[in-house]
């Protein structure tokens, strides 16, 4: 079995700028990481998708410890913490660091699905988003198309729905959606006569079906599919919000999913680096260890100082949203754009720190694994997903030079 290597993290950085409450949730998070996530992680990053390898069991005891509540208030079931977002984000780095598969899965069930709920009616918290809490049911979040991932826009939607006596009737597709084949409920995004609708859909409902899970590079374990909908009768109490709310809807919930895909980010990147500082201090080439050549000396140097940049943005992202900011663009973007960055440019770096070993799933010769070309293949799509990486330097740029 992998041992963990020491956290660098806790030499080198210090946390003076973060909430107390969210420094002590972390310990909370780290022990689940490593007491109950690690001793799988490995075999579930590794076999392929099916449904019968959705972590259940992990969620139940997380939704035992209260981690699902972290972000909603008191009055909606939730913590009622002062500084949820950053708490939140807190939670995905350290599932990260151990599955960066697990994260992506807990996020679309927590984050997504969650935060998107929370802005419902006292009907839609009680009856979705308190058994998503509860781990009753298990949530997902539908944005993306097959035709249009980073734009949403109404007018580019293929979800229709039509109104009709009591509520509403939705057919269209999505793709790439997280939870879905497992999911009981679905927060989805539609296009109503041309205004953005979200709703919440009965995965049981007649007309909805869904594709066996999707076969990927990476993130093997965060289950993907297609949801197809064929004229689903949705009732009015499941509208999230007033029609043409559905795209503010989403763009809250993606506030908290931002940051937390750089949290996640940051988490794959930092223990990539703490493989990659234990191995070189054992390695030895032309008699002596790696460490002490000057060229991985001076990129682990940057490194450390970019993923250090990276966990920043995202507690001030995180901050903005629990001071009040509903919508930071400049941090959430930058906090996912940088983020995911040091996240496939440091697991880069590991692979070729490690050399042949770090192309091994598993060593024929002693069964030996070694972690970083895993995160090397979970890394990409946090530059891909919830926004593409040139998306959000072009928002970016927006906040710089205007539209």
């Amino acid at each position: 079995m992998r041992k963990l290597p020491e956290r660098m993290s806790e030499k080198l950085y210090k946390n003076d700028y973060v909430p107390d409450e969210t420094l002590k949730l972390r310990k909370k998070f780290r022990s689940f990481a490593e007491k109950e996530l690690f001793p799988i992680a490995y075999e579930f990053g590794q076999r392929q998708e099916s449904n019968d390898n959705f972590p259940m069991e992990l969620f139940k005891s997380m939704a035992k410890k209260g981690f699902f509540k972290v972000p909603h208030k008191k009055k909606d079931g939730g913590m009622g913490l002062k500084y949820p977002a950053c708490a939140s984000a807190t939670l995905a780095e350290e599932l990260a660091y151990i599955s960066a598969s697990f994260s992506g899965s807990v996020n679309a069930h927590f984050l997504l699905a969650g935060v998107s709920l929370a802005q419902g009616s006292s009907y839609i918290k009680r009856n979705y988003l308190k058994p998503l809490m509860e781990c009753e049911a298990i949530g997902s979040f539908a944005m993306t198309e097959p035709q249009s991932g980073s734009d949403v826009r109404s007018g580019s939607l293929i979800t229709k729905a039509t109104k009709t006596r009591g509520g509403y009737v939705v057919s269209g597709q999505k793709r790439y959606i997280t939870n879905a084949g497992i999911a009981d409920y679905t927060a989805t995004l539609v296009d109503l006569n041309g205004k953005s609708c979200m709703f919440v859909i009965d995965m049981k409902s007649k007309g909805v079906s869904t594709s066996e899970p999707d076969k990927k590079l990476g993130n093997r374990g965060e289950l993907t599919y297609d949801i197809y909908f064929d004229k689903v009768r949705v009732p009015k109490e499941n509208l999230v919000g007033e029609e043409g709310d559905g795209l503010k809807v989403c763009l809250t919930a993606l506030m908290y999913g931002r940051t937390g895909i750089g949290a996640g980010g940051v988490g794959m990147a930092q223990s990539a680096f703490d493989e990659s500082a234990a191995y070189m201090k054992e390695r030895k080439a032309f008699g002596k260890p790696l460490s002490q050549f000057q060229h991985w000396q001076f990129l682990m140097a940057e490194r450390a100082i970019e993923i250090e940049n990276a966990r920043n943005l995202y507690i001030k992202s995180g901050r903005q949203i629990d001071c009040g900011k509903k919508f930071p663009i400049l941090e959430s973007s930058g906090a996912k754009f940088y983020g995911s960055k040091i996240s496939v440019d440091m697991a880069r770096d590991a692979v070729q720190i490690f050399g042949g070993y770090g192309l091994m799933v598993e060593l024929a010769h002693d069964k030996s694994t070694y972690k970083v070309e895993e995160i090397y293949r979970d890394s990409k799509v946090g530059e891909i997903y919830e926004g593409s990486n040139e998306i959000h330097k072009m928002v970016i740029a927006r906040e710089i030079f205007g539209k």
